[in-house]
């Protein structure tokens, strides 16, 4: 089958090709419950980027050459002899982790910190290819009116956003604040979730004019430029000088984070999505100002189920732009570049 191979980091993202066009052997079902799935769209995702840097390398063990590609949607092609409720041709949208749905912290719904759960396209070969393997407890059936392409990248962006937006809007009441840093691949289905789960008021900061531009079409109240500069005496302005009840940041580096504190007031929580950078915040200063600090990984099974179904209600619409499975480094410089709108996607 054909895949896009990552075969050599490339610690400064400055070489023209990232990945290279081959032909690999197709996965074979290694387990009773195992699936294979053709993929019908491959979301490219900023930790791809990431992963080409050689950021992951501190994380996971992985050797190269390997697939990337963690977010993936397509069809059912081949079941193992365990697997109940799904057959051929069924039209399916993966959770990341290949994982032990029975086991105790997956029952508990951390699914991410399953032990010895397979994470495709992170620490074995993902949906940047024609085939994938998973298994059925990772599986979503797709209702009619979603497509493959159009949804791939709910699995990892759409869900991390998820999981970070349903945190704040528990504690959100209306009328009050809510920040959202970065409105790309993530930011864009934050603040749809934030629209469809609360009623506060949101505020959208990012650098880009055709991001502020998405922001407001998804349901952002305010936009604020990222220019580096004011951007926390405007979140000022719009809060009363006091900050948002919220901060839910998807850049999680260069200035994001300070900005991030800054603008999340006493007593607020600070949601971290996005990384590279570092958060250093004085003892002190988290005792004075009681402001809450919370990491957020992708989110778990019932969250996915969770967000197609406000996708099915039209309450979550995914931006993408397609691209072929041959042009995969046309779309990784593309994000690199921030180029583009929403998500892109793989399709084979």
């Amino acid at each position: 089958m054909k895949a896009a191979i990552l075969d050599k980091y490339d610690t400064a993202l400055a070489g023209p090709e990232y990945v290279k066009m081959d032909e690999v052997p197709e996965p074979r079902l290694v387990n009773d419950t195992d699936v294979l799935v053709r993929i019908g769209g491959a979301g490219v995702c900023r930790t791809d980027l990431h992963v080409i840097e050689g950021i992951w390398r501190q994380k996971v063990d992985v050797k190269l050459p390997y697939i990337m590609g963690h977010e993936n949607a397509g069809w059912v092609e081949e079941v193992g002899k365990g697997v109940q409720g799904f057959k051929k041709g069924d039209p399916v949208i993966c959770h990341p982790l290949i994982s032990n749905c029975h086991a105790l912290e997956a029952r508990r719904g951390h699914d991410m910190h399953v032990d010895g759960s397979e994470f495709p396209g992170i620490n074995t070969n993902g949906g940047y290819a024609e085939l994938l393997r998973t298994g059925v407890s990772s599986l979503i059936k797709l209702p009619q009116t979603l497509s493959p392409k159009d949804v791939a990248p709910q699995a990892d962006a759409g869900l991390t956003a998820y999981h970070a937006a349903k945190k704040a809007a528990a504690h959100l009441s209306p009328g009050e604040k809510v920040v959202v840093i970065g409105v790309g691949g993530l930011g864009h289905i934050g603040i749809q979730v934030l629209s469809a789960l609360c009623a506060a008021d949101i505020i959208a900061i990012d650098r880009s004019d055709m991001a502020l531009s998405l922001a407001k079409e998804c349901g952002a109240h305010f936009t604020v430029k990222g220019d580096g500069k004011n951007e926390v005496e405007a979140v000022k302005a719009l809060t009363d000088g006091k900050g948002a009840h919220a901060v839910i940041d998807f850049v999680g580096e260069g200035n994001a984070i300070d900005m991030g504190l800054a603008i999340t007031r006493n007593n607020g929580a600070y949601y971290i999505v996005g990384y590279g950078g570092e958060i250093r915040i004085s003892a002190l200063d988290m005792i004075t100002t009681e402001k809450r600090i919370i990491g957020n990984l992708v989110g778990n099974y019932t969250e996915l189920v969770e967000l197609m179904d406000l996708a099915d209600r039209g309450k979550v619409h995914l931006a993408t732009r397609h691209y072929k499975l041959s042009e995969a480094n046309q779309a990784l410089h593309d994000l690199h570049a921030g180029k583009v709108k929403g998500r892109a996607v793989l399709i084979p």
